[in-house]
């Protein structure tokens, strides 16, 4: 009776829970599952069963195909330099340097800045005509560049904008890693006269692994969700270049209203991060843990 009592207790405090990943997560998952295999009319509604042919008409979409290249090249860019980046930064303000703080706070900002906030700075930096960028390259006798309308280009800009909302979330958490190593390491890396270099490679980055990979999963992750800069700064263009998955599926669901094709490809993006999420988490084995 005690056990019943407290299985109840339990449930009623975790139904808050249940019901918000059932109403915003769940039924959702459910109901695009059934449009995938469905035909539906411009408000959403189910008018017949489709059966295989929206994967069908996906597979052998050559914009699909752009548009999955695109975000595996925009995820790539932007994972391994905002490692690199927030890494850099962190190793330098875990030096014992007049001033640290300041940087700390400086360096860890870009976390409140929204996308709608870097993506306006960004389009104002590189503004073809009026933008700091171009004045730069005029300088030094470079012909402006049209950044935006650029296929080789703007996928580049967009990575600028989402490096740099990502570099200060990744500086605190490499920050706290470097922090959680003890002192006594360090102080017999020094007894044994082990260089820096030495220790930054076979001692620093094996202990702060946990770290990284955290950083590599979120990072991961918030690259294939990206939506706001790209429809701010270049609207998926040019020539698709900067269609990415989230974005063709928005466009395909909320300008040309085929909830269905969207449904679809939005279950093949939810494939496609699985299997990357599920091999990356088999790399966790070579995650140090103290």
């Amino acid at each position: 009776m005690k056990n019943n009592k407290n299985s109840l207790t339990g449930l009623l405090f975790s139904l808050p829970s249940i019901l918000i990943l059932s109403i915003f997560y769940i039924y959702p998952l459910i109901k695009t599952f059934i449009y995938s295999f469905s035909f539906t009319n411009d408000k959403g509604k189910i008018v017949e069963f489709a059966g295989i042919e929206n994967y069908i008409e996906l597979f052998t979409d050559t914009s699909f195909y752009e548009s999955l290249f695109s975000t595996f090249k925009f995820s790539f860019i932007t994972v391994i330099f905002s490692l690199i980046i927030s890494f850099f930064l962190a190793i330098i303000c875990n030096e014992k340097l007049k001033g640290i703080p300041f940087f700390r706070v400086i360096f860890s900002s870009s976390m409140g800045v929204s996308v709608s906030a870097s993506s306006s700075i960004v389009l104002f930096l590189f503004h073809p005509s009026v933008g700091m960028i171009n004045e730069i390259l005029s300088f030094f006798g470079v012909l402006p560049i049209n950044w935006f309308t650029d296929s080789t280009y703007a996928i580049w800009v967009i990575a600028i904008a989402t490096i740099w909302m990502n570099i200060g979330f990744g500086f605190l958490v490499l920050t706290a890693g470097l922090q959680n190593i003890s002192q006594e390491i360090d102080e017999s890396c020094e007894i044994d006269g082990i260089g820096y270099f030495t220790k930054l490679y076979k001692v620093t980055i094996p202990l702060l692994s946990p770290s990284i990979f955290y950083l590599l999963i979120t990072t991961t992750l918030k690259s294939f969700q990206s939506f706001g800069q790209v429809d701010m700064l270049t609207g998926g263009g040019p020539s698709n270049s900067t269609n990415f998955l989230v974005y063709s599926i928005y466009k395909t669901a909320f300008t040309n209203y085929r909830f269905d094709y969207a449904s679809t490809q939005g279950l093949i993006l939810l494939s496609i991060i699985t299997v990357i999420m599920l091999f990356k988490f088999r790399l966790e084995r070579k995650v140090h843990y103290q």
